[in-house]
C-alpha cells in the first residue's frame, strides 16, 4: 500500500513512465474487469473488442487528441484517467481506474480534481461521464464531487450518465 502523500498526478506522455509501464497496463486491467462485470469475460487483451484492444496496445495513438492523466507512486503508474478535448463546450472523463492495491488512498479523487482543473483550463463549460450502474462506489464518488445524473447520451443499457458544470463548487 501507499501513503496518499506519495502519489503524484502527471500528464502523459511527457514524463516517465513509458507507454508500456504507464497507461497500457491500467487500461488492460480496466477493460478486462469491465468485460467480466458485463458478463463477457475474456482471458486476455487479444480477446477484447477492437476499440478497447487498440487503447491498450497503442494508447498514444488512441488518445492522441485527449489528456491522459496518471497517478504515480514513485515511478509506478497506479491510476489513470482520460479527459477528452472539449466538443460543444463539454469534455468527457473516461477510463478512470485505480490499481486495486492502491484504492482507498484518494487516487481517484486526485485524478478527478486534476481532470476538472484541466477541463476548466481548456475552456470546457462542463464535464460529463458515463459509469456502469453496478459501480456504486464510483457513482458515490462522482456525486461527492458535484456530478449529477443526467439524461443519457449513450444507448448502451445499464449506463448512468452524469455531468458537472465546471463552475460548480464541490469537493475536489
Amino acid at each position: 500500500m501507499t501513503d496518499r502523500a506519495e502519489i503524484s498526478i502527471v500528464r502523459w506522455p511527457g514524463r516517465t513512465p513509458s507507454a508500456d509501464d504507464g497507461p497500457a497496463a491500467l487500461l488492460a486491467a480496466y477493460h478486462l474487469r469491465t468485460e467480466a462485470e458485463k458478463g463477457q469475460a475474456v482471458a486476455d487483451v487479444d480477446e477484447l473488442p477492437d476499440r478497447y484492444r487498440t487503447e491498450v496496445l497503442d494508447p498514444r495513438t488512441a488518445f492522441a487528441d485527449d489528456v491522459v492523466l496518471l497517478a504515480l507512486s514513485g515511478e509506478t503508474a497506479v491510476g489513470c484517467l482520460v479527459l477528452t478535448k472539449p466538443a460543444d463546450g463539454s469534455s468527457e472523463i473516461k477510463r478512470l481506474w485505480t490499481d486495486p492495491g492502491y484504492r482507498g488512498h484518494g487516487i481517484a479523487s486526485g485524478l478527478l480534481g486534476a481532470a476538472l482543473a484541466q477541463a476548466a483550463e481548456s475552456g470546457a463549460g462542463d464535464v460529463r461521464l458515463s459509469v456502469w450502474k453496478w459501480r456504486n462506489g464510483a457513482i458515490a464518488l462522482y456525486e461527492r464531487l458535484g456530478f449529477t445524473v443526467t439524461e443519457s447520451w449513450d444507448e448502451r443499457d445499464q449506463l448512468v450518465c452524469m455531468r458537472r458544470e465546471i463552475g460548480s463548487r464541490g469537493p475536489v
